[in-house]
């Protein structure tokens, strides 16, 4: 009897393992050729995309999952380079530093993660919160909650006072002297250590606050923060641990700085000169535009009391500035990544991203190539995500119309599947 039961797991085992799931897609988008196909059926098997093959093939067994996408456009997962899935800015953001336990941030990272992964966005570079952001990337790794892949930084780095410095505001016995472990760095030893701690406590990619920034209870939001001696070691280091970097950067010189020292990615780019964009081509670094995010602090900047008074003219200055230099940037040929800075607008709403893109002068196929094969190139996970092919993993997502022709159904995706479950349908 014992070794019956036992033949009986395993076959049922089999059988899970052994079903497949055909996907029929109307309209799928090629990232690779920056095509649209039509009439194809993706066969899943597991985790993986088994194949990919030319009109809607019948199930080879009656075990085999059908799921019917024929009237939608089917792509890839989508991948936002700049989101913040421990926190949602509000009126309450600063008190909630205070108040909030480190359990309270967790819970409420569920739920972010999982309007995230909601909205087609089944892989998120995570840039910056106390570091519960780790937690929740191994949660999702796990099973235990819903949610994208996440590569996170853990907490920032940035300098005494600076943007990323969080006792900034606060009165002299919150503020005390934060150090290398904090994040904040104010010499080459401080930076090296501080990417080392980093890297101990299990982030994946190194975020630095090159210059002043917008939600800062500080006066300036562009001024450089760093020396490029620091940057330069920071990026070294980093290096050393495998791990790129990426600067927060709205002022010119500070964004000069950042990527002669070696950064990856510029984080929003505001401020950035020709020059800079010239550099950025000759380094081959990427601009993470997040016109999303500059749209709403110009807006909230509106309602008085929404934010600190020191920050409002830094957000009517900065917010109407983002989408015009995304636009001089790609028509300069600077490299774009697609991100948000979700989290300084609700999760979810991460799609809204396209349509501005795309009001700036930029193709709609280009907008979702930046949002798949262009990110995963920069996250090392370019032979298995951003694209929907045979061997790579089964994050597929659809929306109801051709995002080439209305670039805002991105913001309604309907079907999402990660790594071959089906999350939404």
């Amino acid at each position: 009897m014992k070794v019956f039961i036992q033949l009986v797991l395993l076959c049922s085992v089999w059988s899970v393992v052994a079903q497949q799931t055909y996907i029929y897609c109307g309209q799928l988008i090629d990232t690779e050729a920056g095509t649209i196909l039509k009439n194809q059926t993706i066969i899943v098997e597991g985790n993986q995309i088994k194949s990919v093959s030319s009109g809607f093939i019948d199930p080879d067994s009656k075990d085999n999952l059908v799921i019917d996408l024929k009237t939608q456009t089917v792509m890839p997962g989508l991948i936002d380079m700049h989101v913040h899935i421990e926190e949602q800015f509000s009126a309450n953001t600063r008190l909630n530093g205070y108040i909030l336990n480190e359990a309270d941030v967790a819970l409420n990272a569920v739920g972010y993660a999982k309007s995230t992964l909601m909205a087609g966005f089944t892989t998120v570079r995570d840039l910056g919160g106390q570091g519960v952001n780790i937690s929740v990337r191994d949660a999702i790794n796990k099973g235990k909650i819903a949610g994208p892949r996440i590569f996170t930084a853990g907490q920032f780095i940035a300098s005494t006072g600076g943007h990323g410095d969080l006792t900034n505001g606060g009165n002299k016995k919150v503020m005390g002297d934060p150090g290398p472990k904090d994040g904040i760095v104010n010499s080459v030893e401080d930076a090296k250590k501080a990417v080392r701690q980093r890297y101990k406590n299990g982030a994946d990619v190194i975020k630095i606050t090159a210059t002043g920034g917008v939600l800062s209870v500080a006066k300036s939001g562009d001024n450089a923060q760093f020396t490029i001696e620091e940057i330069e070691e920071i990026c070294k280091t980093a290096k050393d641990y495998g791990m790129h970097v990426a600067a927060h950067a709205h002022g010119d010189q500070g964004m000069q700085r950042a990527v002669i020292g070696g950064v990856k990615t510029i984080e929003h780019g505001t401020y950035m000169s020709d020059e800079t964009m010239a550099l950025m081509i000759k380094n081959k670094a990427f601009l993470v535009p997040t016109i999303t995010a500059g749209k709403e602090v110009e807006e909230k900047a509106k309602i008085k009391g929404f934010y600190p008074e020191i920050v409002v003219p830094k957000a009517l200055a900065v917010g109407p500035q983002i989408q015009g230099t995304f636009s001089r940037a790609y028509e300069k040929g600077v490299a774009i990544a697609f991100g948000t800075d979700a989290g300084v607008f609700k999760h979810g709403e991460n799609g809204r991203e396209f349509k501005y893109m795309v009001e700036a002068g930029m193709p709609a196929m280009e907008a979702i190539q930046s949002a798949t094969i262009v990110n995963a190139e920069i996250l090392n996970m370019a032979d298995q995500i951003g694209q929907i092919k045979e061997g790579f993993i089964a994050d597929i997502v659809a929306v109801d119309t051709d995002p080439t022709k209305d670039i805002t159904t991105m913001e309604s995706v309907t079907f999402v599947m990660k790594e071959g479950m089906v999350y939404k349908n």
